[in-house]
């Protein structure tokens, strides 16, 4: 079952990539990270992350959403996923995930984006 572990791992993973972190430098946003009924809102400042909180929340304190299954994020996280969950766009477009909100941030740095959800593939994440 995946938990809190996974959204650590992606910021301590994110922060220590200074390539990654420059590259997102523009970007300032949180975004909600769903898998099943579990949220996490992941604040991104300056292209580091700067918090993870889990919820529920009773009030929407993020931009957009990212929304799967926990058996569709556990195969975007192997470490050559399958065609269809290698790219968060793929995910969408098989219906194995769900976008919302304001896209407008993910949209203009959708590379930055796909690299720091596909940062911790591979990593023992998952319990």
């Amino acid at each position: 079952m995946m938990d809190a572990l996974w959204c650590e791992a992606l910021a301590s993973k994110v922060n220590a990539d200074e390539r990654l972190v420059w590259r997102g430098r523009h970007v300032s946003t949180s975004f909600l990270l769903q898998v099943d009924h579990a949220e996490y809102v992941i604040q991104i400042l300056a292209g580091r992350i700067a918090a993870v909180k889990k919820g529920p929340f009773p009030i929407a304190d993020w931009v957009f959403a990212l929304r799967a299954s926990e058996a569709a994020w556990a195969e975007f996280l192997q470490p050559i996923p399958k065609p269809g969950f290698h790219d968060v766009m793929a995910m969408l477009k098989l219906k194995h995930l769900k976008m919302e909100g304001d896209l407008y941030p993910l949209m203009s740095h959708l590379l930055y984006f796909k690299d720091i959800l596909a940062s911790v593939r591979g990593e023992e994440v998952t319990s």
